[in-house]
């Protein structure tokens, strides 16, 4: 199982499209391992520096509609790559959302208003997620700030993720 916790990358926008994760001409690119430079390269957001803000970080907290555009598997692939394996967020684009949990990933919606509350109190801030899959908490951390929030996950979601993805969990049943 994969590492869903640790320090957090806020991303505030809406629609950030999977040619923003993972530019279009690096798609020829034959392992996963050979996107990971490129991750958020073509993301335009006023002091963001991909070199920079990605190091270190292992979960994004953004806005609506994450991972919308081509349903391609690169853009979950370029996150794995980075070590960024959970997204939270308003709401996913659905084939985002379900090619992250057949990676064994996460993409956790939560409702604006717990999103708005939470860029509020910890966006300018060194924040940390803990995650607990089996409670489905999210535990998070910045200066002053500390709470539990809940999550939604279904049992398929989770079994994914606790086999490793879609493949482990095929392979261990078929």
């Amino acid at each position: 199982m994969k590492n869903f916790s640790g320090k957090t990358l806020f991303l505030d926008r809406t629609d950030i499209n999977t040619d923003e994760i993972i530019p279009a001409r690096y798609l020829t690119e034959v392992t996963k391992e050979a996107l990971q430079p490129y991750l958020f390269e073509d993301l335009r957001l006023d002091g963001f520096n991909p070199q920079k803000d990605i190091t270190d970080k292992n979960v994004i907290i953004t806005r609506a509609n994450f991972g919308c555009g081509s349903s391609r598997e690169h853009a979950p692939w370029a996150l794995e790559a980075n070590s960024i394996h959970l997204v939270i967020a308003e709401s996913h684009a659905r084939i985002f959302r379900q090619n992250m949990f057949n990676c064994g990933m996460m993409a956790v919606e939560l409702s604006k208003q717990v999103i708005d509350h939470v860029f509020e109190h910890c966006s300018a801030k060194n924040t940390t997620v803990i995650t607990d899959i089996d409670r489905r908490v999210f535990h998070i951390k910045a200066e002053n700030f500390s709470e539990e929030i809940p999550f939604m996950l279904a049992d398929f979601h989770h079994t994914l993720v606790t086999a490793g993805g879609w493949l482990e969990h095929a392979d261990s049943k078929y």
